[in-house]
């Protein structure tokens, strides 16, 4: 009976985006050609994908909030998942995570009814499975989350550098922008074509810089973004940006060079390691023959 109900729900959710089966309406077929129709949200039947999602999203949502908070992720989903540009927003990646949850979790059923372990071990296997899957989907966000991060950061010197040489010949700040955003191809340069998309959408250079600066969240571009709001009380914009990129790029040398002396020191930890351990055996084969011999006296 369960078989069949589950078969019965996917058969209708998959039949249901057949035309012959789930046939719109006249007044639904007929509202988007109608003023303001095209922003009117269509509205789902009842036994329908749209309206399984809208039931579901929701649950899905409060229920990844509460799981991802309980191991400590404190960065909000859907700056994330700006930050990465991500085509799904926040209900959308939560569904999915709950739909591999739930994947995860008829999969450890089934092996442990297939397999039969111990009772604890089962138990193990049905709840640490979906939430396995939840952590691998939370995980990769939070991993490309950091690595953008990253990339913006190593990017930022030469994109202040350039910024400032194009503001000393010239360029206003809008122009100098869209220029750096057309003939990039890097993360700086795709976080740059959203702030010139926001510029045209009726934000100021330098609101639209902000927003970047809280979308990408890099304490670097947060001291450049003071400076460019100088725009219009600074006539030698493009030296004070010339000089943050100068600063910027002398903490990604100080960063780059306490990594080198990290690795450095990393490197004699087994010659340290295979130095020690022959010596201690050496040590130890005359201090046992010694013990030996004061106790056989």
């Amino acid at each position: 009976m369960l078989s069949g109900l589950v078969l019965w729900v996917g058969a209708t959710l998959l039949v249901s985006q057949l035309r012959w089966f789930a046939r719109p309406s006249l007044a639904r077929r007929l509202r988007a050609y109608t003023p303001g129709g095209m922003a009117t949200p269509n509205r789902a039947g009842v036994l329908s994908v749209e309206s399984f999602r809208d039931v579901v999203g929701p649950l899905s949502r409060t229920l990844g909030e509460r799981l991802a908070r309980l191991f400590g992720v404190s960065e909000e989903l859907a700056v994330r998942l700006d930050r990465i540009h991500s085509p799904l927003d926040v209900t959308a990646f939560r569904v999915r995570q709950v739909g591999w949850a739930t994947a995860a979790l008829a999969g450890g059923v089934l092996l442990t009814l297939a397999l039969q372990p111990p009772a604890l071990l089962g138990l193990l296997m049905i709840l640490g499975a979906p939430l396995l899957a939840f952590l691998l989907l939370e995980q990769s966000v939070a991993t490309a989350s950091a690595r953008w991060q990253r990339r913006v950061y190593l990017e930022l010197p030469v994109v202040s550098e350039q910024l400032a040489m194009l503001l000393s010949s010239g360029y206003s700040l809008g122009a100098a922008l869209n220029r750096l955003a057309a003939r990039g191809d890097g993360a700086s340069a795709t976080d740059l074509r959203r702030v010139v998309g926001r510029i045209r959408q009726g934000l100021t250079e330098v609101e639209a810089v902000r927003e970047w600066a809280g979308v990408a969240r890099v304490p670097a571009l947060d001291r450049l973004v003071p400076v460019m709001a100088l725009n219009r009380e600074a006539a030698d914009l493009g030296r004070l940006i010339s000089d943050e990129a100068r600063s910027i790029r002398k903490d990604v040398q100080r960063e780059l060079v306490e990594t080198m002396e990290r690795r450095g020191q990393q490197v004699w930890i087994p010659v340290t390691v295979a130095t020690l351990i022959p010596g201690v055996i050496f040590l130890a084969i005359p201090f046992v023959e010694a013990l030996r011999l004061f106790s056989g006296s």
